[in-house]
């Protein structure tokens, strides 16, 4: 899959995403809006933060009040991650109001999410600043919703792992285990790549040093450290500087805003943490109508 095939891909599922999301929850047609509101009825909105953070979503938010209707006119006082505090306002939207109310939900769950996880990821790219290590996010994302996920992330200054199966060959801890062994699982691996020309890297788990060492022989792009301490991570970059390999590595398990910092100064390239998608804080936002 080239690049702009890729691209396609991620702008499909966001737009089916936001079709979805207006659907299940308009269905057969917002009752109360109809009941109390004119077809004509003109109005304005604003969004505001009701707490500090990163805005995540402003983008989204233009397209889904689009969906519902393309007349709505939006305005971005803050961009996509741009800094808030209490108070200030994100954005104003323009226009009838029984479309701008049915966009209401919608709009704030997936800024209130992208903005949580761009605000985290932020926090946690700050903690690691003057390592140069990469902040990764991982496929522990709400299923449907994945590529508002990790938009979100990269929001907040993290770097994407892979997007789903099909664009990087990961080898876990199953794999190996029902391969035969790390050293097999690499070179099957490696054999299957090169057989289809798939333009991937290919990155291997190991849970051991004695997995390291073998995995190195192997020669993967990647190796992934599960679950190791920071001595034996040090420990595991020493052994694989000196071996003028090339491999890079990747920390993960068990790394949360309490040791971040510890694991990127033990010379890792990359620290991927399930937290920013899997567990995230919504940030507070509120939407305030006003009438024309």
């Amino acid at each position: 899959m080239n690049q702009q095939a890729r691209n396609d891909f991620y702008e499909g599922c966001r737009a089916r995403a936001i079709m979805l999301a207006l659907e299940e929850d308009r269905y057969t047609g917002d009752i109360t809006t109809l009941a109390t509101i004119e077809p004509f009825q003109e109005g304005s909105a604003v969004i505001k933060a009701k707490e500090g953070g990163i805005v995540g979503g402003a983008d989204v938010a233009a397209q889904v009040f689009a969906a519902c209707d393309p007349d709505l006119s939006v305005v971005l006082h803050r961009r996509d991650g741009e800094a808030v505090s209490c108070g200030d306002i994100i954005l104003d939207v323009k226009g009838k109001l029984a479309p701008l109310l049915i966009g209401e939900r919608t709009t704030l769950n997936f800024m209130q999410r992208m903005s949580g996880i761009a605000t985290r990821t932020r926090a946690f790219v700050e903690q690691v600043s003057h390592t140069g290590v990469k902040i990764l996010d991982t496929r522990k994302t709400v299923p449907g919703l994945r590529y508002f996920d990790k938009e979100a992330v990269r929001i907040g200054g993290g770097v994407n792992h892979r997007f789903g199966l099909f664009d990087m060959i990961l080898i876990k801890d199953n794999h190996i285990d029902a391969s035969g062994g790390i050293a097999h699982a690499i070179r099957r691996a490696q054999k299957y790549r090169d057989k289809k020309k798939l333009d991937v890297k290919i990155e291997t788990e190991v849970r051991s040093m004695d997995e390291l060492s073998k995995s190195l022989v192997c020669a993967p792009d990647i190796i992934l450290l599960d679950n190791f301490t920071p001595d034996l991570m040090k420990e595991a970059v020493v052994y694989v500087k000196t071996s003028c390999s090339g491999v890079l590595l990747e920390a993960s398990g068990n790394i949360g805003m309490h040791n971040v910092r510890e694991v990127a100064e033990t010379g890792v390239d990359f620290i991927s943490i399930g937290e920013l998608t899997h567990s995230v804080r919504a940030l507070d936002l509120s939407m305030t109508i006003e009438l024309v």
